[in-house]
């Protein structure tokens, strides 16, 4: 689903075909984790194909490859202008675009000299679908932000994820919700959580969870509508029977959800906040009504 035999890809300063694509097995990233990546949207415009707010991401992943001791030779401009090249070279338009930094051969526990850049890009759906979605509170946590850098998009960071959705699917649910170290609400396995309650939307604050870009997008387009929103600390049973749930996040973009643990959201749906700012943000992704926040 990610490429065929047209396909290419950015590998170090070279376009080459996807099939051609390879690395060292004894790559740190490989064995260890230490890598980091961005996942961004393209989309089809009025005024072209425009990548959603690309310098937000590459600036965030200088910031997550400077956290990690890696030495990213790319300024945030020259990554944005491979990713339109990218999609240019691959014809596409509505698309999912990966750009991995991973690093060289090295078995020891230590910065290694050697930085491997690629990017990618295909079409993809979104991510949690368009349907509803029935969460389950996960038995795993969120780093202890002590532990790790938790604002930094580490590629070893997600085999935490990988456990809670897989966790959620096998005991019947479509995704997880995650806590923190202390107990409190934290977001979901690859998506940032906001919950609306009495005309208040609430989510959680910077400094247990991923800064999503989409999260911080919602949040201008909710004060552009005039709704409320509260950066606070909250726990699984305030959330629970609440009017209503959505997750953000680039891949999954706004998705709203059905039901937490079995019990359901108030409201409709289509009477809350999130599916508001779920067409919101659609028409301004494709729209040239860019206002407070640009595409690129």
């Amino acid at each position: 689903m990610y490429f065929n035999e047209e396909t290419l890809v950015y590998l170090n300063g070279k376009w080459i075909e996807a099939s051609a694509a390879s690395t060292n097995l004894y790559a740190q990233t490989l064995h260890y984790g230490s890598g980091v990546f961005e996942g961004i949207r393209s989309y089809q415009t009025e005024d072209g194909v425009m990548i959603f707010k690309a310098r937000e991401h590459f600036d965030r992943l200088l910031y997550s490859a400077g956290k990690m001791h890696i030495s990213l030779p790319y300024s945030a401009e020259e990554l944005e202008a491979v990713c339109y090249e990218l999609l240019d070279k691959n014809g596409l338009q509505n698309a999912y675009i990966r750009p991995l930094v991973f690093l060289g051969p090295n078995m020891s526990l230590q910065p290694t000299q050697e930085v491997n850049f690629f990017v990618c890009a295909w079409e993809w759906e979104k991510y949690l679908g368009d349907q509803l979605l029935h969460v389950m509170t996960s038995s795993y946590q969120r780093p202890n932000p002590k532990s790790c850098h938790v604002d930094a998009k580490v590629v070893g960071h997600y085999t935490n994820s990988i456990l809670a959705t897989t966790e959620a699917k096998q005991k019947g649910y479509d995704e997880a919700l995650l806590l923190d170290a202390n107990g409190y609400v934290a977001e979901g396995p690859g998506a940032n959580f906001f919950f609306e309650k009495n005309g208040i939307l609430y989510t959680p604050p910077l400094g247990n969870i991923l800064p999503g870009i989409t999260r911080s997008t919602v949040i201008e387009l909710a004060d552009e509508l005039g709704f409320e929103v509260q950066e606070k600390y909250f726990t699984i049973d305030e959330v629970k029977g609440s009017d209503g749930a959505f997750f953000t996040g680039t891949a999954a973009e706004v998705a709203g959800i059905a039901s937490l643990d079995g019990v359901s959201f108030r409201a409709k749906w289509e009477d809350t906040m999130g599916s508001e700012l779920a067409r919101m943000y659609t028409y301004r992704v494709t729209s040239r009504e860019y206002n407070s926040f640009e595409l690129v």
